[in-house]
């Protein structure tokens, strides 16, 4: 006899009630409440083959309301996902598990994304869906077809990222994305009422997105929607009515719930009242079976899909896409820009230097889509000759996000977490606050994204202190596994755009600059940003007695100072610094030899001290902002706030 879906719902609902109560820690409420939903997407509509988890052409599946993580190791587990054992589940949150308390991507096998930052699952899975359209334009559709699918819950409507993201994938009409609205009216705090009166469904209709409301217990009507959303033309949302631990007895529907560990009398009610009479941590065969089953069901259509692709024409483009490699001669156009670059050593803003970098880098690399948050003239992120990404042809590499930071953000996490695409896009540096919380978690999740970030100071003038960033470069500096790079000049810049994009799991941060600063690199034969630091300027005259750190259009200052200071018989050598990371990332031979012996140490920076001293040593001198800028034109600001050569120069007394 068949094994009743219902039962088959029931194995989630269990494992996730023991993995919990053994931790002693977590959420069992969203995975039972959502158990009925996840067995009929994952037996019926979703696309995948336990046995090969990254095939490339699979369903996404994301968990944004990743508190819930047992409904996806249960999952896992029950499907057949090989690293995914008993062991594992019953070792939910311990260390070293495969089973963390929120999922995390490149830890478990079959984890798409980490989530648990509420709303950051929807708003990058609205990029996996964009990837989706674009590598289908690009490839084709017998090569790319597939579907993203992402479960949320009342929390990640709430987060503000939700409505940027639902507003993007509207806009788009990105018709293979479907989000799941477990809809119980459950937050932490009790009904999710006491601090919503949104009606969840009109807005996501009002986004453009088709909408429809289902019985989250009832497998047919379940189903049914599944069907009806794969044949939408937009986004669709299905809010799905479920009640919070689903069939945990006198907890069933209770909003406390949501993060309660149960007792042993109320996991054993709940084992009566579901018929489960196995021993915790147990699955009946036929109920195993059953679900093993289910993950065998993708093989047959991911091998078929393997043996089109293998006799396709575009095979290789594709696989080598995928990969993350770059393709030959990605860097050829780029590296004579830099030849010239340093022989001419032009006078501009650094964010137009890194424009006429992506000029040459652009048509080289196809992977790469743009993009800006309504700042494409002012963060030099269009390239003549692209096209929007938009509907009804994604072939296009610029997408217009709006005023949009956040889901801008969390969305590139997305596009670059799927794979066969490298985004960059760009915003103002003071925004960054917007976008950190997306950008910490691309650090985190490795993911390859670039950040163009412009307006990198007070120099950026007029605009004033609202601005004027002061405090984000060193902000951004503290993430780990974030490279800030702030160029100088032409060279630089094309240098760290190189470097960028050779990284694989490492996300980058451009700070560039409005105004125009001096062209100071001679030489463009060696990538010398690749180290992080090093010495512009020798001290002429014996051994040095000062040296002049400097980044972005700072350095040129540096070089004026040295002027200075030269003049006045004091040996003094500049040393630039466009990528701390990469600095400390060097042998300590060489950090020590860029860091140098001289006497003193000065360090110029149009933003806030912090992290300086280790260059520059407590007793070493900065000169740069302990406060907010002003309004004024950028040559009076930095004259006020005294941020000059001669300021750099008498810091070195």
């Amino acid at each position: 006899m068949p094994v009743s879906p219902i039962k088959m719902a029931d194995a989630i609902r269990v494992l996730s009630m023991d993995a919990v109560h053994k931790a002693k820690s977590g959420h069992q409420g969203m995975p039972m409440g959502m158990a009925d939903v996840a067995t009929v997407l994952w037996s019926k509509f979703l696309k995948f083959d336990a046995a090969k988890p990254d095939w490339a052409d699979r369903d996404r599946f994301v968990l944004s309301a990743g508190h819930g993580s047992m409904l996806i190791y249960s999952l896992l587990h029950l499907t057949g996902f090989k690293a995914m054992t008993m062991k594992e589940i019953e070792n939910f949150r311990q260390w070293g598990s495969l089973t963390p308390g929120h999922p995390e991507v490149h830890h478990t096998p079959g984890v798409e994304t980490t989530t648990g930052p509420l709303g950051q699952g929807l708003a990058t899975a609205v990029g996996m869906a964009m990837a989706e359209a674009h590598l289908a334009s690009r490839f084709g559709s017998d090569i790319v077809d597939h579907r993203t699918w992402v479960i949320a819950g009342d929390g990640c409507l709430m987060e503000g990222v939700s409505h940027e993201a639902i507003s993007i994938a509207g806009r788009l009409k990105l018709s293979k994305l479907t989000v799941l609205f477990d809809d119980n009216n459950t937050t932490i705090d009790g009904v999710a009422t006491i601090s919503e009166t949104g009606d969840q469904v009109m807005r996501f209709k009002a986004a453009g997105w088709a909408v429809k409301v289902v019985d989250g217990h009832d497998h047919g009507k379940i189903a049914a929607a599944l069907r009806w959303a794969t044949k939408q033309d937009r986004p669709t949302m299905i809010a799905c009515k479920t009640l919070i631990s689903k069939g945990a007895g006198p907890k069933e529907g209770d909003p406390h719930s949501h993060g309660y560990t149960l007792f042993d009398n109320e996991i054993a009610a709940s084992r009566v009242a579901m018929g489960w009479d196995a021993a915790p941590f147990t699955v009946p065969d036929d109920i195993a079976k059953a679900w093993k089953s289910v993950g065998r069901r993708g093989a047959k259509v991911r091998k078929t899909w393997e043996a089109a692709l293998n006799a396709s024409a575009k095979a290789g483009e594709f696989k080598r896409a995928m990969s993350g490699a770059l393709p030959d001669g990605a860097f050829s156009a780029v590296n004579a820009h830099i030849e010239a670059m340093a022989a001419s050593k032009p006078a501009n803003a650094t964010r137009v230097h890194s424009g006429a970098a992506l000029d040459h880098l652009i048509p080289s690399i196809p992977e790469m889509i743009g993009g800006s948050a309504d700042l494409t003239g002012s963060n030099n992120t269009f390239v003549k000759g692209m096209t929007a990404f938009d509907t009804p042809d994604y072939a296009g590499r610029y997408v217009h996000y709006g005023v949009r930071e956040f889901g801008m953000a969390a969305a590139m996490n997305g596009m670059a977490l799927h794979g066969g695409v490298i985004p960059y896009s760009g915003t103002f540096l003071a925004f960054a606050d917007y976008s950190r919380a997306a950008i910490r978690l691309g650090a985190l999740m490795q993911a390859k994204v670039i950040h163009v970030m412009t307006h990198d100071s007070i120099g950026l003038g007029e605009d004033g202190p609202t601005h004027q960033p002061v405090e984000q470069v060193a902000s951004l500096r503290a993430i780990p596994n974030l490279l800030v790079f702030r160029p100088c000049d032409a060279v630089e810049a094309a240098e760290c755009w190189k470097i960028a994009l050779e990284q694989t799991s490492t996300p980058s941060v451009m700070a560039l600059s409005r105004q125009k600063t001096p062209g100071v690199r001679a030489s463009g034969a060696e990538n010398l940003s690749a180290k992080g630091a090093y010495e512009l300027l020798a001290a002429e005259g014996g051994e040095a007695a000062v040296t002049l750190f400097a980044t972005g259009t700072e350095v040129a200052l540096a070089v004026a100072a040295r002027d200075i200071l030269q003049g006045q018989g004091k040996p003094t050598r500049v040393v630039s610094v466009p990528c701390w990371e990469l600095f400390e990332q060097q042998p300590a031979a060489y950090r020590q030899a860029v860091i140098g012996k001289a006497a003193r140490r000065v360090a110029v920076e149009a933003g806030i001290r912090q992290g300086w001293d280790r260059f520059i040593g407590e007793d070493g001198g900065f000169v740069g902002m302990t406060g907010f800028g002003a309004s004024a034109p950028f040559e009076r600001l930095y004259k006020e706030f005294g941020i000059t050569a001669e300021a750099v120069a008498a810091a070195a007394a």
